[in-house]
């Protein structure tokens, strides 16, 4: 788990990410998506791709890059542990894993729908998202050796 926090630290790897969750993307697009160099994006899609937060399928001389969730499942669960505060000063119930959507969602208290079923938030995204920013305000923990 610390290897993709440490992965999703870094802006433009959360860029990928983000882009890639509308579907499987070829380097060449995200180029221009993104609009930094060829290079840039393939070092980092690298990055992703050791971490487990991508999956690559080569068709032809294209190599097209896919969002693996997984991994940011771990972290949103992690994140989950606390009450983050929201912008309105409301608390962030902890996250759900709904199997059926397949993906981490949170509930945020008393905002229920007209129905009484409670709104679903933030997706892994943003979950991953959020957990850099807060990861990026903390000191560097570095590990002891023994």
């Amino acid at each position: 788990m610390d290897d993709v926090f440490a992965v999703i630290a870094e802006a433009t790897r959360r860029q990928i990410l983000g882009s890639l969750r509308d579907g499987d993307k070829a380097v060449g697009e995200l180029v221009q998506e993104l609009e930094v160099s060829q290079p840039t994006v393939s070092k980092h899609l690298k990055v992703l791709r050791e971490a487990g937060l991508v999956t690559m399928r080569a068709q032809g001389q294209k190599r097209f890059y896919s969002l693996n969730s997984e991994p940011l499942q771990y972290v949103a669960s992690w994140l989950a542990e606390f009450q983050l505060p929201t912008p309105q000063g409301n608390s962030l119930a902890p996250a759900v894993v709904e199997p059926e959507l397949g993906e981490l969602v949170t509930v945020t208290p008393g905002l229920a729908q007209a129905d009484g079923s409670q709104p679903f938030g933030r997706t892994v995204g943003r979950a991953a998202e959020r957990a850099a920013d807060l990861l990026s305000q903390f000191p560097k923990l570095r590990r002891r050796k023994e």
